[in-house]
């Protein structure tokens, strides 16, 4: 099943890369990295918090080399005491994303959105897009008393896309991050912002962020999302009750 559903997911993307001159190469490897993906889940026998992960690759961790070197696997780490839920999908856009917090009615304290990147390079309508944010965000507002909202940052910059692709790529992406924005005021959700410009970006300006694929993070740069994640959601005390001790 997960097989399938990736597929469909880059099957509709890989029509736009190939015309946009993106390398085949560097098209077949982001299909590695995701078939060999697996989201990491936390089950500590004591957990003091729950969180509840939805979202696409980058919430399963394709691209780190082991699920523990995920985002998802960094948050285990520095708060043992968190249970870790984890719903996202490989090739999930927004649309995916609702379906995932729709699976059931369960409690969460937090709730960890991780998408976008698919309904950039897909080219999904901007309406669609603002839509399915909107109910997304709302879901998961619903389910838990804290909601954090983390897209990839400048789809554009990454490696895996050339011009003039790459600038679409830019536009789309600050588009969507407007419409996350705009939702999370909407919501009361907390907004993890990491759009910058390529003179800021530290996946541009830092070599080995990316993994292989020269679109997906390595170890390294979930290393980085895990750090902004902590800065701008202030995890340390948030997620206090979830560490050893």
């Amino acid at each position: 099943m997960k097989t399938a559903l990736l597929f469909l997911g880059l099957a509709a993307a890989t029509a736009v890369l190939v015309l946009g001159g993106c390398a085949a190469s560097r098209i077949s490897t982001a299909a590695q990295l995701a078939r060999d993906s697996e989201p990491f889940q936390h089950t500590p026998p004591n957990p003091t918090l729950r969180l509840l992960i939805v979202g696409d690759s980058t919430g399963v961790g394709t691209g780190a080399s082991s699920p523990q070197a995920s985002l998802a696997g960094l948050l285990a780490q520095a708060y043992p005491r968190l249970r870790i839920d984890n719903r996202a999908r490989d090739g999930a856009t927004f649309e995916g994303v609702v379906q995932q917090l729709q699976a059931d009615d369960a409690r969460y304290d937090v709730v960890l959105i991780q998408a976008g990147g698919n309904d950039v390079i897909r080219l999904r309508r901007a309406d669609a897009m603002r839509d399915d944010i909107d109910r997304a965000v709302a879901l998961a507002a619903a389910r838990a008393g804290r909601v954090l909202i983390m897209p990839a940052g400048n789809v554009g910059n990454a490696p895996f896309f050339f011009p003039p692709l790459s600038s679409l790529m830019t536009t789309r992406a600050e588009r969507l991050h407007g419409f996350i924005q705009a939702a999370a005021q909407r919501h009361g959700a907390i907004y993890i912002n990491l759009f910058q410009a390529p003179e800021n970006d530290p996946f541009v300006q830092k070599p080995g962020l990316h993994a292989r694929d020269g679109l997906h993070p390595s170890d390294a740069g979930y290393q980085v999302w895990f750090d902004e994640l902590s800065r701008q959601a202030g995890l340390a005390q948030l997620l206090a009750a979830a560490r050893a001790g």
